[in-house]
Protein backbone atom coordinates (compact mmCIF):
# COMPACT_ATOMS: atom_id res chain seq x y z
CA UNK A 1 0.00 0.00 0.00
CA UNK A 2 1.00 3.64 -0.97
CA UNK A 3 0.73 6.83 0.92
CA UNK A 4 1.09 10.45 0.25
CA UNK A 5 1.78 12.71 2.13
CA UNK A 6 1.10 16.56 1.10
CA UNK A 7 2.43 19.54 2.57
CA UNK A 8 4.13 22.94 1.71
CA UNK A 9 7.19 21.78 3.51
CA UNK A 10 8.83 25.67 3.98
CA UNK A 11 10.77 24.22 5.12
CA UNK A 12 10.68 20.60 6.55
CA UNK A 13 10.98 20.50 10.04
CA UNK A 14 11.91 17.26 12.62
CA UNK A 15 8.07 17.14 13.16
CA UNK A 16 7.45 16.08 9.28
CA UNK A 17 10.67 14.28 8.99
CA UNK A 18 9.49 12.26 11.97
CA UNK A 19 6.35 11.11 10.21
CA UNK A 20 8.12 10.39 6.81
CA UNK A 21 10.13 7.73 9.06
CA UNK A 22 7.43 6.49 11.08
CA UNK A 23 5.47 5.89 8.04
CA UNK A 24 8.35 4.30 6.26
CA UNK A 25 7.68 1.30 8.81
CA UNK A 26 3.89 1.27 7.97
CA UNK A 27 3.74 1.33 4.31
CA UNK A 28 5.46 0.08 1.30
CA UNK A 29 5.71 3.50 -0.75
CA UNK A 30 5.64 6.63 1.00
CA UNK A 31 4.93 9.84 -1.57
CA UNK A 32 6.46 13.06 -0.19
CA UNK A 33 4.77 15.78 -2.28
CA UNK A 34 5.41 19.56 -2.16
CA UNK A 35 1.68 21.26 -2.81
CA UNK A 36 2.34 24.76 -5.08
CA UNK A 37 0.02 27.10 -3.71
CA UNK A 38 -0.29 29.76 -5.75
CA UNK A 39 -1.73 31.77 -2.55
CA UNK A 40 1.20 31.53 -0.70
CA UNK A 41 4.61 33.11 -1.03
CA UNK A 42 7.11 30.27 0.23
CA UNK A 43 10.33 31.19 1.56
CA UNK A 44 11.99 28.56 -0.27
CA UNK A 45 11.60 27.54 -4.18
CA UNK A 46 9.89 24.82 -5.12
CA UNK A 47 13.26 22.96 -5.91
CA UNK A 48 14.65 24.25 -3.02
CA UNK A 49 12.05 22.01 -1.03
CA UNK A 50 12.41 19.35 -2.87
CA UNK A 51 15.93 19.11 -2.42
CA UNK A 52 15.87 19.85 1.60
CA UNK A 53 13.54 16.54 1.64
CA UNK A 54 15.76 14.76 -0.75
CA UNK A 55 18.52 14.97 1.44
CA UNK A 56 17.09 14.89 5.02
CA UNK A 57 15.42 11.32 3.46
CA UNK A 58 18.41 9.71 2.31
CA UNK A 59 19.16 7.89 5.01
CA UNK A 60 15.33 6.14 4.40
CA UNK A 61 16.49 2.75 3.18
CA UNK A 62 16.76 -0.57 3.40
CA UNK A 63 14.06 -3.95 3.71
CA UNK A 64 12.29 -2.97 6.48
CA UNK A 65 11.22 0.42 4.94
CA UNK A 66 9.05 2.12 2.71
CA UNK A 67 10.82 3.61 -1.02
CA UNK A 68 10.67 7.52 -0.79
CA UNK A 69 9.14 9.40 -3.57
CA UNK A 70 9.66 12.77 -3.82
CA UNK A 71 7.46 14.93 -5.78
CA UNK A 72 5.24 17.97 -6.27
CA UNK A 73 1.89 19.10 -7.01
CA UNK A 74 -0.90 21.55 -7.59
CA UNK A 75 -4.45 21.19 -7.08
CA UNK A 76 -6.38 18.63 -4.95
CA UNK A 77 -4.07 16.34 -2.63
CA UNK A 78 -6.75 13.19 -3.97
CA UNK A 79 -6.60 13.73 -7.05
CA UNK A 80 -2.68 13.82 -6.92
CA UNK A 81 -3.05 10.74 -4.76
CA UNK A 82 -4.91 8.81 -7.37
CA UNK A 83 -2.44 9.85 -10.22
CA UNK A 84 0.17 8.30 -8.29
CA UNK A 85 -1.51 5.29 -7.12
CA UNK A 86 -1.85 6.26 -3.00
CA UNK A 87 -4.49 4.77 -1.41
CA UNK A 88 -3.69 6.86 1.84
CA UNK A 89 -3.20 10.71 2.64
CA UNK A 90 -0.82 10.72 5.57
CA UNK A 91 -1.80 13.86 7.85
CA UNK A 92 0.46 14.18 11.31
CA UNK A 93 -1.41 16.09 14.22
CA UNK A 94 0.51 18.34 16.57
CA UNK A 95 -2.76 19.45 18.77
CA UNK A 96 -6.67 19.63 18.31
CA UNK A 97 -6.84 22.78 16.57
CA UNK A 98 -4.78 20.49 14.04
CA UNK A 99 -7.74 18.17 14.35
CA UNK A 100 -10.64 19.76 13.46
CA UNK A 101 -9.15 21.57 10.35
CA UNK A 102 -7.80 18.07 8.90
CA UNK A 103 -11.20 16.26 9.75
CA UNK A 104 -12.96 18.69 7.02
CA UNK A 105 -10.58 18.31 4.83
CA UNK A 106 -10.39 14.33 5.58
CA UNK A 107 -14.28 14.37 5.06
CA UNK A 108 -13.89 16.49 1.79
CA UNK A 109 -11.64 14.08 0.20
CA UNK A 110 -13.41 11.33 1.18
CA UNK A 111 -15.89 12.92 -0.24
CA UNK A 112 -14.46 13.65 -3.82
CA UNK A 113 -12.29 10.11 -3.53
CA UNK A 114 -14.47 7.52 -1.71
CA UNK A 115 -11.30 5.04 -1.95
CA UNK A 116 -8.58 7.06 -0.83
CA UNK A 117 -8.07 7.13 3.06
CA UNK A 118 -6.88 9.66 5.91
CA UNK A 119 -4.51 8.37 8.00
CA UNK A 120 -3.99 10.87 11.14
CA UNK A 121 -0.36 10.30 13.08
CA UNK A 122 0.08 12.57 15.90
CA UNK A 123 3.46 14.44 16.26
CA UNK A 124 6.21 12.92 18.98
CA UNK A 125 5.65 15.22 21.65
CA UNK A 126 9.22 16.59 21.57
CA UNK A 127 7.91 17.95 18.01
CA UNK A 128 4.37 18.57 19.24
CA UNK A 129 5.22 22.63 19.34
CA UNK A 130 6.66 22.55 15.65
CA UNK A 131 6.15 24.46 12.86
CA UNK A 132 7.39 25.60 9.29
CA UNK A 133 5.97 29.12 10.18
CA UNK A 134 7.60 29.04 13.71
CA UNK A 135 10.86 27.63 12.19
CA UNK A 136 10.84 30.48 10.06
CA UNK A 137 10.01 33.26 12.38
CA UNK A 138 12.97 32.07 14.77
CA UNK A 139 15.17 32.03 12.03
CA UNK A 140 14.34 35.17 10.80
CA UNK A 141 15.12 36.63 14.38
CA UNK A 142 18.88 34.95 14.33
CA UNK A 143 17.60 32.06 17.01
CA UNK A 144 19.09 28.72 16.94
CA UNK A 145 16.95 25.65 15.01
CA UNK A 146 19.03 23.04 14.70
CA UNK A 147 16.97 21.30 17.09
CA UNK A 148 13.77 22.19 14.79
CA UNK A 149 14.67 21.13 11.11
CA UNK A 150 17.41 18.87 9.78
CA UNK A 151 20.77 20.20 9.20
CA UNK A 152 20.64 20.77 5.40
CA UNK A 153 17.48 23.13 6.33
CA UNK A 154 19.11 24.55 9.23
CA UNK A 155 21.86 25.94 7.08
CA UNK A 156 19.48 27.13 4.07
CA UNK A 157 17.68 28.77 6.80
CA UNK A 158 20.64 30.86 7.80
CA UNK A 159 21.83 31.49 4.08
CA UNK A 160 18.18 32.64 3.47
CA UNK A 161 18.41 35.22 6.84
CA UNK A 162 21.78 36.63 6.15
CA UNK A 163 23.24 34.76 9.44
CA UNK A 164 26.37 32.89 9.55
CA UNK A 165 25.95 28.85 9.50
CA UNK A 166 26.56 26.94 12.62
Amino acid sequence: MRALYPGSFDPLTLGHLDLIERSARLFDGVIVAVLQNPSKSPAFSLDQRLQQIRQATAHLAGPQLATIEVGSFDGLSVDYARQCGAEVILRGLRAMSDFEFELQIAHTNKSLAPHVETLFLATAVHHSFLSSSVVKEVARFGGDVRHMVPAGVADDLSRLFNRNSP
